[in-house]
């Protein structure tokens, strides 16, 4: 248990590291993205307003008809997520990694993202 809570810990002391340098505007918004052991959760923020511009979630693969790795799913999400924002207008964001290695399913979420439409 011990253990979990540093990890924990570093991944957030990671973040507030990276929030530091990266904020999004109206023009070019911030893509958070943060993974659980589960799933993955994305929102495009705009951080001079403070609102949430796109969100996306995929808590159930049989609600959302997908199937696979975990990798797969959080591509396929990624691409939704994008499709999303290009009907919002957001074709640019800033990319935020939530304090995660940028490998696995944060990287194939910004993958999916990428062939979506989405530039950063």
């Amino acid at each position: 248990m011990k253990h979990n809570k540093e990890k924990k810990l570093h991944r957030i002391t990671r973040h507030r590291r990276v929030r530091s340098k990266i904020s999004g505007t109206s023009k070019i918004p911030r893509l958070s993205v943060f993974r659980s052991n589960k799933y993955i959760f994305a929102q495009i923020i705009d951080d001079g307003a403070g609102k949430t511009i796109v969100s996306s979630a995929v808590k159930s693969k049989a609600k959302a008809g997908l199937k696979g790795k975990k990798s797969d799913i959080a591509k396929s999400e990624g691409r939704m997520l994008a499709e999303k924002a290009l009907e919002k207008g957001v074709k640019k964001v800033v990319f935020d990694r939530g304090g995660f290695k940028y490998q696995g399913r944060v990287k194939a979420f910004a993958d999916g993202a990428r062939e979506g439409g989405l530039k950063f």
